[in-house]
């Protein structure tokens, strides 16, 4: 093989090369979480209170008492379960959690809820595993290939309580970021409609 002839081999062989790392890194990037983020001048917990869609929330927080943390933290991230995800718990699950002789489980569910940094909508990539306010337990994100955003309380694959971001916006509050989630989750393998159980 004379040196021209290698030289085009050689060039084939770089472009071919590039073509694949472009292609492994565009891959890469589709499992990037589709987020827009929407900015309020308000605390966490009045950007909650603006958006009209926590209020179970908001009532929850103030029954265990953490609702000035929320207002007073800084740099927090709340994913959040909105008015459908606790409508969609038992009847009587709700008051159940409310009643002052179970404040202790409600702080635990939501401290489950709070991240104690702020995650920004850039590093929902792939898989992220984050510690809560909850006794540092884990809250596992996996970021699916269509731009949703899954939300466990075991190792991917492994638990039984499973949330998504509902809404494709971000709320990033003056000491926080909010998500908005579809389901009340737990730091246990069981379901939370067993708890009071």
């Amino acid at each position: 093989m004379n040196t021209l002839t290698s030289m085009t081999v050689n060039r084939k062989t770089l472009v071919t090369l590039g073509v694949v790392l472009l292609i492994a890194f565009m891959s890469g990037v589709a499992s990037s979480a589709d987020i827009v983020t929407v900015t309020s001048d308000q605390n966490v917990v009045g950007a909650a209170q603006g958006a009209g869609i926590f209020t179970t929330l908001l009532a929850a927080a103030q029954a265990a008492g953490l609702a000035d943390v929320l207002t007073n933290t800084q740099n927090i991230t709340v994913f959040a379960p909105n008015d459908a995800a606790f409508a969609a718990l038992p009847a009587g699950f709700v008051d159940g959690l409310l009643k002052p002789e179970n404040k202790d489980l409600l702080v635990k569910i939501l401290s489950y809820h709070v991240v104690p940094f702020r995650v920004n909508a850039r590093d929902l990539v792939n898989t992220l595993t984050l510690r809560t306010l909850f006794d540092n337990y884990p809250l596992y994100l996996r970021v699916g290939g269509e731009g949703t955003v899954n939300i466990m309380n075991g190792a991917p694959g492994s638990c039984e309580v499973k949330g998504i971001v509902a809404d494709k916006n971000m709320i990033e509050a003056t000491n926080g970021n909010i998500y908005v989630i579809d389901t009340v989750l737990t730091p246990w393998k069981a379901c939370s409609v067993d708890l009071l159980n």
